[in-house]
């Protein structure tokens, strides 16, 4: 004993075991033809990222899952990385550079290039380090960069491919803009706030009319000098009367036709609509459909251009102010009204979003979308929880063509090159770009006349090749995978979270199709958001995040990890208190004291052990019967569940119940058969435990005795499951709740722990008992356990059927005595009410698993019994 610590102290092991994980390749992952693989790859972070509570609780689930996976023998491949982030980094590195008073447009694509790679190299890390500090067991030395030479390699080699076969193209199209960072974004990059608007309501006046308005309500006033139709509802009779008349802009003068569609909501505002093809993306379509003009009055900052003829230079939101107190001045502002209204702001610079026409490069959606979208309907791919298949279908369902480019110098550089008479060729390099120059256009070109887009591709149109490319980077150009991506591909799991499921996931799966011509995963965990305990999503901003690493310092990686899945179904949102954490940490305090208790015991190998036979033969069917469900947790990925099964096992079953059964009284010996026997028990709970709890189960195991670097717990053999008797663990719970109510009753009645009690059992069933007799009396105190129809002078309580009688002599209080029983008979009868709604509900019987349905028969039969029992006993005392 006096070498194992009287408390466990996480900051002791942590870093120990972490290490010696990682000098003996323990997570390391090699072709091995004689073992199934199972991969996941990471979803890979951003390099300006740190560790942050999703994080936290999106990696222990991958760490949870790998970990199994290693232990059931399989070869269990982690692959880790980080993601380049176009927008996020160009936007630390511009801030950054900032700080030094130097300004981006001050330099030149390299120089900026170099700053960045500098600052990648400094800060691009951390979060993989961060991780390490959870216990992630990822194979490092497959550490993967969205822009490592090779993965850049096949990101150009997928745009020139996609674009011979004709799905990329190059077109004026509307897009999210972001004026202060000055590129397009994708739909993911937007986040929608309520905003406090003003909705202004602007007369406009009927062409060749004095007095004749239409009054249009717009939050926007400083784009109607771009507006080119009013459009009514054909249905309308208000505007019957305006039918192929004109209006006049206000302010510019500017005559406009009144056009005719259904799209108005004839309800909404003042019933008609001013149409701005360039600045709204429904008045765009509505554009495309009546053929009508394009004005763009905004330059790429976000100030008026000479189109607008007034306010030119403005800034757009200091023109909505003065293009106001302009039309109030000409009498053409009929009212502004308080507004609230959802607006898109750019998720990097927070800068509100401004719908676009701009020249972009754009994949076609349409048909390579398909097999993706099968895949997940017929659930070749499976989500889970399977909710989620419906929001899925309909993104895939409205699926518009992707703009894949971004007006930024951080990123892949688009492999389009710019020829003196306007036109382009893609090609790998610039190389071979002259060389189909010089054939298809001017043979006379030189290098010096090309110039290769500005542009660099969005972010996904590198991680959607993530499980791919981490294993073969050459595949996209030669069409045969090399041993590596034969032997990984398709992947097992991949843990996400599902505000990405169209924008990575989907693509992946895209991708995984046009390159593969298969699934990239087998199943698609969606976790939930980490939320405050008043619902709000945890954030910097609102200050209301943990540190993760003050986290894990103040309560261990293992009870961290576990606190953060004791109430994390997949695809729900996890409500986070550090009560979680703190429990996480108790438990393996827990564990800690129980391995304390057994090392500590004396054996005596001359001893009998028959004693505890019965407890023994109890638990090692309550171990196999908690297994089942830990497997089937597993198998329909209910981690949270799975970990609430461990937690119940060992902190109930091992702990309270069988720990105290087969125990010796104090400063006596164990018999070395009992003991021999704990042991063992102890080591299985170790190897359920380790997926969750990584760091003390893998202290403990190497503390029992001593364990060669291949005996280490990470790669011992998960517990194979074997047939239990459900029958024994149902009898044993009803003799632990015979021991509880004993205890209870010592307790209400202020008797000490150590007065010896009679118990007397009214009982069809005296050999359950009699099989547990040596349990009852050490867990209960009793000085003797008789069978008997009743007790004179006795308080009594029911289990299940069976009465129970303590004898109290003449101190008993009869109206007492009935009181308690009557208040357990209102609940169980109340009980068994809930239980018939249940039973009496057809869908329920019918849509509930079997075995359910057959638990709440139990429970009604259970409670009937139990409802007689205590009636019975109310009546004997009149």
């Amino acid at each position: 004993m006096s070498t194992i610590a009287s408390k466990y102290d996480p900051s002791n092991t942590e870093s120990k075991w972490y290490q010696y994980w990682m000098e003996h390749k323990l997570f390391a992952s090699k072709i091995d033809p004689n073992k199934e693989p199972y991969t996941i790859v990471i979803p890979p972070p951003n390099v300006t990222g740190v560790l942050h509570m999703g994080h936290m609780l999106n990696n222990t689930i991958q760490d949870v899952l790998i970990r199994r996976a290693r232990m059931q023998g399989k070869n269990a491949c982690w692959v880790p990385g980080t993601d380049h982030a176009s927008i996020a980094t160009e936007t630390k590195v511009v801030q950054l550079l900032k700080e030094k008073g130097i300004d981006k447009k001050d330099l030149s694509r390299e120089e900026f290039l170099k700053h960045a790679w500098e600052w990648k190299e400094k800060y691009g890390g951390i979060i993989l380090e961060q991780l390490k500090k959870l216990g992630a067991s990822c194979d490092w030395d497959r550490t993967a960069f969205t822009m490592d030479e090779g993965l850049s390699d096949a990101v150009i080699s997928v745009f020139v491919d996609l674009y011979k076969k004709g799905k990329i193209y190059r077109g004026i199209r509307m897009v999210n803009w972001d004026p202060k960072g000055q590129t397009a974004l994708s739909d993911d990059e937007v986040i929608t706030k309520e905003i406090a608007s003003k909705l202004y309501y602007i007369n406009y006046q009927i062409e060749g009319t004095v007095n004749q308005f239409l009054t249009i309500a717009t939050t926007r006033p400083e784009t109607i000098m771009a507006d080119v139709a009013i459009c009514i509802n054909p249905n309308d009779p208000r505007f019957t009367h305006l039918k192929g008349k004109k209006a006049i802009v206000p302010l510019i003068n500017r005559a406009i036709p009144i056009i005719e569609d259904e799209y108005v909501d004839m309800e909404f505002g003042t019933g008609c609509l001013k149409v701005t093809p360039a600045h709204d993306i429904n008045d765009y379509e509505l554009g495309i459909k009546h053929k009508l003009e394009v004005i763009d009055i905004l330059n790429d900052n976000g100030t008026l251009n000479e189109k607008a003829q007034i306010l030119v230079g403005e800034d757009r939101f200091i023109a909505r102010k003065k293009i106001g107190k302009l039309l109030e001045e000409a009498g053409q502002l009929e009212k502004v009204e308080d507004y609230k209204s959802n607006v898109g702001h750019s998720e990097r610079t927070d800068a509100v979003i401004e719908p676009k026409l701009s020249l972009q490069w754009f994949l076609k959606m349409d048909e390579i979308t398909k097999p993706a979208f099968s895949s997940v309907m017929e659930d070749v791919i499976q989500l889970h929880p399977p909710k989620f298949k419906n929001m899925y279908r309909v993104w895939m369902e409205n699926v518009r063509d992707w703009c894949i480019s971004r007006q930024l110098w951080w990123g892949h550089q688009i492999p389009a090159y710019h020829l003196p008479n306007g036109e382009f060729v893609v090609a790998k390099t610039k190389e071979e770009a002259l060389k189909i120059a010089q054939t298809e256009h001017d043979s006379s070109y030189t290098l010096d006349d090309l110039k290769q887009d500005e542009d660099v591709l969005d972010t996904w149109f590198s991680s959607w090749l993530w499980p791919i490319s981490v294993f073969d980077t050459d595949v996209f150009t030669t069409g045969k995978p090399n041993e590596e991506l034969k032997y990984y591909y398709p992947t097992n799991d991949l843990v996400t979270a599902p505000e990405i499921l169209f924008f990575w996931v989907a693509r992946m799966i895209i991708a995984g199709y046009e390159y593969m011509g298969e699934k990239p995963f087998k199943n698609v965990y969606l976790t939930g958001i980490v939320r405050d305990k008043l619902g709000r999503k945890m954030s910097k901003s609102l200050g209301n995040s943990p540190d993760p690493l003050e986290l894990i310092a103040q309560y261990g990686a293992d009870g961290v990890r576990t606190g953060m899945l004791f109430s994390s179904p997949a695809g729900n949102d996890l409500p986070y208190d550090d009560k979680l954490v703190e429990q996480g940490r108790n438990f393996a305090n827990k564990i800690w004291n129980a391995f304390r208790l057994v090392k500590g015991w004396e054996i005596d190998s001359n001893l009998d052990g028959e004693a505890n036979t019965s407890s023994i033969h109890w638990f090692e069917n309550r171990f196999n019967q908690a297994l089942a469900e830990i497997n089937d947790h597993f198998e329909k990925f209910r981690i949270s569940d799975a970990l609430m099964a461990t937690y119940k096992l060992v902190w109930g079953d091992f702990c309270s119940w069988y720990l105290e059964m087969i125990k010796p009284e104090y400063q006596k010996p164990i018999d070395q058969a009992t003991y021999d026997k704990t042991i063992e028990i102890f080591e299985d709970i170790l190897k359920i435990l380790h997926p969750f709890m990584p760091f003390i189960s893998e202290e403990i195991w190497h503390q029992i005795q001593y364990r060669k670097v291949e005996e280490s717990l990470i790669l011992a053999k998960w517990p194979e499951a074997k047939p239990f008797d459900s029958k024994i663990t149902e009898e044993a719970n009803q003799v632990f709740e015979v021991v509880s109510q004993v205890r209870n009753l010592r307790a209400s009645k202020g008797m000490s722990p150590k007065e010896a009690l009679d118990l007397t059992i009214n009982t069809k069933r005296p050999e359950l008992y009699q099989r547990f007799e040596s349990v009852l009396v050490k867990l209960a105190n009793l000085s003797s356990l008789n069978f008997a129809a009743k007790v004179e002078n006795a308080m009594s309580f029911v289990v299940k059927a069976d009465e129970c009688f303590v004898p109290m002599g003449d101190s008993i209080n009869v109206e007492e005595e009935k009181a308690t029983l009557q208040k357990e008979l209102e609940y169980t009868k109340g009980f068994l009410n809930s239980v018939m709604k249940k039973l009496s509900n057809q869908r329920f019987v019918a849509g509930a698993p079997a075995q359910v349905v057959e638990n709440e028969k139990k429970k009604q039969a259970d409670a009937e019994a139990k409802i007689k029992a205590l009636e019975e006993s109310l009546a004997k005392l009149g």
